[in-house]
């Protein structure tokens, strides 16, 4: 079981409120992204969660016992922070083993969990390291499998992947997703970054100043954003956003048109610009057009292959049916 239900949670400090009385079903199984821009909330979302804040409104729900007041360590959950929170001194079976150790099992049962977390992390052959013996990589799996070993109701995760490089971030992002997929336990995932969102959730909670912007799948939230916040934040780049005559043409105070959506041509289409920087990434190509005369620069995705240069002249077409419209208060049409 890992069902938890968010009936009007907010949190204050002292003047300041950060999370708004907000709702928030989170089903069995399910994994679930909170994500937006810094200071929005997300991880005071999670620590309320855990338990690790008190809420200042609300009820939090968790497999159908009321857990407001109730102690971390009775709600069944585990958590894997930023920082690894490893033992140096301990071997990573120790490390493993800890929670095990503190909750009085017998020996023989806490090397049959560590075993069997250690086999489903690839960590079998690391047992024995000590943390300062291992990769990033490494001692984040470490981590996550001394929440494993708990058998909690919910894993949450808070941006456990900041301090790896990209190649690193990309890698456990894929383990983090498998373990998923192995365990099918309910996951609730803390990051800044979209692309994690994007790749990683089931569903995604888009939070901006502590208020829930949307929830929904990845691809819901990409071809339907419901207002201009979620719109600008979803999808990398990030859409193009256009103001003034130009989007009154469609009916709206402000169009949307992403990236990939416009196509380039030398010598014809509806806006003229001039290419400004280019971003090559061998299979797409990110060109900055500027001077476009719609009172904004655009970003155009194309494909590797597409040759223009600073200067140059081009004509970009936006899809018809891939123009979102939003209203003045910045709702969608």
């Amino acid at each position: 079981m890992g069902q938890i239900t968010l009936s009007g949670v907010a949190k204050r400090f002292g003047e300041a409120q950060v999370i708004p009385p907000l709702d928030l079903e989170i089903q069995d199984g399910e994994f679930v992204v909170f994500v937006g821009p810094s200071g929005c909330g997300k991880s005071t979302l999670l620590r309320l969660i855990a338990g690790l804040e008190d809420t200042t409104g609300g009820r939090i729900i968790i497999d159908g016992r009321d857990a407001t007041g109730v102690s971390p360590a009775q709600r069944g959950l585990a958590m894997v922070f930023q920082s690894y929170a490893l033992y140096p001194h301990m071997s990573v079976r120790s490390n493993i083993a800890f929670p095990l150790r503190m909750a009085g099992l017998p020996k023989a049962e806490q090397d049959r969990k560590v075993e069997a977390a250690a086999k489903v992390l690839n960590l079998t052959s690391y047992l024995d390291r000590r943390p300062g013996q291992l990769s990033g990589g490494q001692r984040q799996r470490v981590a996550i499998g001394r929440a494993i070993v708990r058998e909690p109701s919910a894993f949450l995760f808070d941006e456990p992947l900041s301090n790896l490089d990209a190649a690193l971030r990309v890698g456990m992002r894929m383990e983090i997703s498998e373990l998923h997929e192995k365990l099918r336990t309910t996951m609730i995932y803390v990051t800044h970054d979209q692309v994690e969102a994007m790749t990683m959730a089931d569903k995604i909670v888009v939070l901006n100043a502590g208020r829930i912007e949307q929830v929904g799948s990845p691809l819901d939230l990409y071809r339907s954003p419901r207002n201009i916040f979620v719109a600008g934040f979803i999808g990398s780049p990030k859409m193009n956003l256009i103001s003034g005559p130009e989007a009154q043409r469609f009916g709206a105070h402000t169009i949307g048109i992403r990236p990939e959506h416009i196509s380039v041509h030398p010598t014809m289409g509806e806006w003229r610009g001039i290419v400004g920087v280019s971003e090559h990434l061998g299979s797409d190509t990110f060109f900055h057009v500027q001077e476009t005369g719609l009172g904004a620069a655009l970003t155009v995705r194309a494909g590797g292959e597409v040759s223009l240069h600073h200067g140059d002249t081009v004509f970009l077409t936006p899809e018809p049916d891939k123009i979102h419209r939003f209203d003045q208060s910045g709702l969608r049409l």
